[in-house]
């Protein structure tokens, strides 16, 4: 079978919600779906209008205006103590690298306001987050790779080129709005890279594996496009 029909046929047969800010706690309907975690598939039901004048154009082809937050995940969300967590960095390393939760807050953060552009077609603008950039955690390694595999808590993976992950491209994000990041968005925290569709900012992040050639991760492996650039609408593979 293609890989976007594969793709279509995985997302189509999800019985998991996606849940709006707005909604939390009330029943939704069954059929609803969601992505970002692991043990189930999105939908492409999400629906809105293209927005006028300059707002439009912030919003990559294909995408509409969402004022909420929906929470997208595939299976179950985790709540990992913060006590056990920690980040490490492993893989095509010199030697690998780990901080623990204490460890990795007290690393230089910095304020971040971005827009986000989800694959089942919302974007959100002008959100507002901080973090720990990427170069600072992979600065703390030496290598010549060109990949990193993102791991997470529920064994979600995503993989990206090492080049879209430093100069200031993203960031391991612990705040949202002011407040710790919520673990249905990802807490206690996520990877962030806001160029690429939102799928490649894994949620419940805990570390990379640095690899010299690129491999797919969790929803690259159902048919979802290698790199994710939203401009081009690199949605499926093949895109």
């Amino acid at each position: 079978m293609p890989a976007r029909e594969m793709a279509r046929d995985v997302l189509h047969t999800s019985t998991l919600a996606a849940e709006p800010e707005s909604n939390k706690g009330k029943a939704q309907p069954k059929g609803s779906s969601n992505m970002g975690g692991v043990g189930g598939f999105i939908s492409r039901g999400f629906h809105g209008r293209r927005q006028e004048g300059d707002l439009a154009e912030r919003l990559p082809p294909g995408q509409y205006l969402e004022r909420g937050f929906p929470v997208l995940s595939a299976g179950p969300t985790p709540h990992t103590p913060l006590d056990r967590w920690d980040f490490s960095i492993v893989g095509v390393v010199n030697a690998p690298r780990r901080w623990t939760w204490d460890e990795f807050r007290a690393l230089p953060h910095e304020p971040i306001t971005v827009d986000i552009h989800c694959v089942t077609k919302w974007s959100k603008l002008d959100t507002h987050w901080e973090g720990v950039a990427v170069e600072t955690l992979l600065d703390a390694v030496k290598s010549d790779a060109a990949y990193v595999v993102a791991f997470c808590d529920g064994g979600y993976t995503t993989n990206l080129p090492i080049a879209d992950v430093r100069g200031g491209q993203a960031w391991i994000a612990d705040t949202y709005e002011g407040a710790p990041l919520p673990p249905e968005h990802g807490g206690p925290a996520r990877l962030l890279v806001p160029h690429l569709y939102f799928w490649k900012s894994a949620k419940w992040v805990r570390g990379f594996e640095v690899r010299d050639h690129d491999e797919p991760g969790f929803w690259e492996t159902y048919g979802y496009h290698l790199y994710g650039d939203p401009w081009k609408e690199q949605r499926y593979r093949g895109d």
